[in-house]
């Protein structure tokens, strides 16, 4: 009995799983099977290859994003080129560019300290000051 069940399904196996259309009509064209783009793109067969070898040599995924890790070689590489470009052209500037920088550098300098100790004087030093210049202006003016 369980034999015969088997011999029957079998037979319906054999009929749906293979249809064999070269006995039906030679004219026919044959189905193939369809081929997944995506696998069969070159970039999905390199990147499945490379995390193969990842794999096998022990390597885990990487912490960052590849785009986070791209977006920071990037700034790392304009950062490089604006200091070598920064160095270039202090390199390309004569002799006589370069004193002038530097005397301007100290002249700035000079005018920048006195500036900073009024700002640090107490308010009350500063309106006494007003108040000498004020009254010597007013002295003088009554001398002429």
């Amino acid at each position: 009995m369980y034999s015969e069940i088997q011999r029957e399904r079998a037979d319906i196996g054999g009929l749906m799983a293979r249809p064999e259309y070269r006995e039906w009509n030679p004219e026919l064209i044959k189905p193939k099977k369809l081929l997944n783009p995506v696998k069969a793109s070159r970039s999905h067969q390199e990147l499945h290859r490379e995390l193969l070898m990842n794999h096998r040599r022990g390597l885990g995924v990487d912490s960052k994003p590849e785009l986070q890790r791209v977006l920071e070689h990037r700034r790392r590489n304009q950062l490089i080129k604006k200091k070598k470009e920064e160095l270039e052209a202090k390199r390309l500037q004569c002799p006589f560019e370069q004193e002038l920088l530097r005397r301007q550098q100290r002249l700035n300098q000079l005018e920048k300290p006195p500036e900073k100790e009024e700002d640090h004087a107490p308010e009350f030093i500063k309106v006494r000051e007003n108040l000498r210049r004020i009254s010597t202006l007013s002295s003088e003016e009554r001398a002429l």
